[in-house]
């Protein structure tokens, strides 16, 4: 009984810890191209098919933006360059998941 009760409370701990979120990755590198949503968003595509929605924290883009990898693979919370700025990435909503509005 006490090793149930145990198990349910470190289960919990660990579902309810906020320093285990859960960030959206994805491999940025073989994209072909962009486009700049609004002055804060970015859509990468692979050929005419979008990979993912990439939001920036704290930075400003703009079409004629000059935007550079830091590393092909990109999760929340890492950075690329705008313009030479080094800008963190807040969220990247993956194409799969129907979220690039």
């Amino acid at each position: 009984m006490g090793k149930i009760i145990l198990v349910i409370v470190s289960f919990l701990m660990l579902l309810l810890s906020p320093s285990l979120a859960v960030s959206d990755c994805t491999d940025l590198g073989h994209s072909t191209s962009w486009y700049v949503q609004d002055d804060q968003s970015i859509i990468f595509y692979v050929q005419n098919a979008p990979l993912a929605k990439v939001v920036l924290q704290d930075c400003t883009v703009t079409a004629s933006s000059n935007i550079r990898l830091l590393k092909d693979y990109v999760c929340e919370d890492d950075s690329l360059l705008v313009d030479g700025q080094e800008c963190s990435i807040m969220t990247i909503n993956l194409a799969s998941t129907g979220s690039l509005r």
